[in-house]
């Protein structure tokens, strides 16, 4: 699927992927919709890359019905958007479930839903969802967090199938732990000692790649988080005993008490 000329809605774009996202396909000559909750941040989106803003809260309903009206037409969609839902889940209110599972899962399902038909009946497009490692293989106080994502791999995986024949292609790209941006940048935590990370770049080739070479599935880690996250997905009792005895814990209670607020 060409990038160039096409109608594109990415959501989350106000995050930081988000915004590496927008400035690559707005530079590729995407005709750009972007979605996020403030408004604030979405303006100079606006008049940087020329593109068009609608405000919308995913976690409604109602705002991902408007957002896909909004939006018709879409050729791509890139279903970026995602709340981190760190915490023991006896930690989390049954509210902020509702808002992990709806934001991470239920609205890029909903949206590719509703704007399927149009890209169907025109015999082509593609989605893109924006997945983590955490949808491969889990680690404490991630479990509402991984609980959508592996979601949304089954749901794109499933889809895929579903869409052949089409013309409309399905990818899901999973970065494992990013620099500069989302979680490490927004909470100062610090990655464990001896994990390697990935550049916001990388993972925005990916997507690129994803969506121009129709790729089921891109892993954005090194090969050694790409290995051990395969080897976790197989055998998930090696994979919590290897954890434990792991450099990650001073990291997973930084991140955990950052996000508290955000869920």
């Amino acid at each position: 699927m060409r990038i160039s000329g096409a109608s594109i809605l990415l959501t989350g774009a106000t995050g930081g992927i988000g915004g590496a996202l927008a400035a690559e396909l707005a530079a590729r000559g995407a005709k750009l919709t972007v979605s996020g909750r403030r408004a604030d941040a979405l303006g100079p989106l606006a008049a940087q890359y020329g593109a068009r803003t609608v405000v919308a809260d995913l976690a409604d309903a109602a705002d991902v019905e408007r957002l896909a009206a909004e939006a018709a037409g879409t050729d791509i969609l890139i279903s970026n958007a995602a709340l981190p839902g760190s915490g023991d889940l006896l930690d989390c209110t049954p509210e902020q479930m509702d808002r992990a599972f709806a934001v991470n899962l239920r609205a890029p399902a909903m949206l590719a839903r509703l704007l399927l038909p149009s890209m169907v009946g025109a015999g082509g497009g593609h989605l893109a969802f924006v997945g983590s490692l955490a949808g491969k293989v889990t680690t404490r106080s991630m479990s509402l967090y991984s609980g959508s994502k592996f979601g949304l791999r089954g749901f794109a995986l499933g889809l895929r199938q579903d869409l052949h024949g089409t013309g409309v292609g399905v990818s899901i790209v999973q970065p494992g732990f990013v620099r500069d941006v989302g979680m490490f940048a927004v909470t100062g935590a610090k990655p464990p000692t001896g994990i390697r990370t990935v550049s916001p770049r990388q993972v925005v080739e990916s997507v690129v790649r994803a969506v121009e070479r129709d790729v089921a599935e891109i892993n954005v880690a090194p090969i050694e988080m790409r290995l051990l996250s395969a080897v976790g997905g197989q055998f998930p009792g090696f994979a919590e005993r290897l954890q434990r005895r792991g450099p990650g814990e001073r990291t997973l209670h930084e991140v955990v008490a950052a996000q508290r607020d955000r869920r």
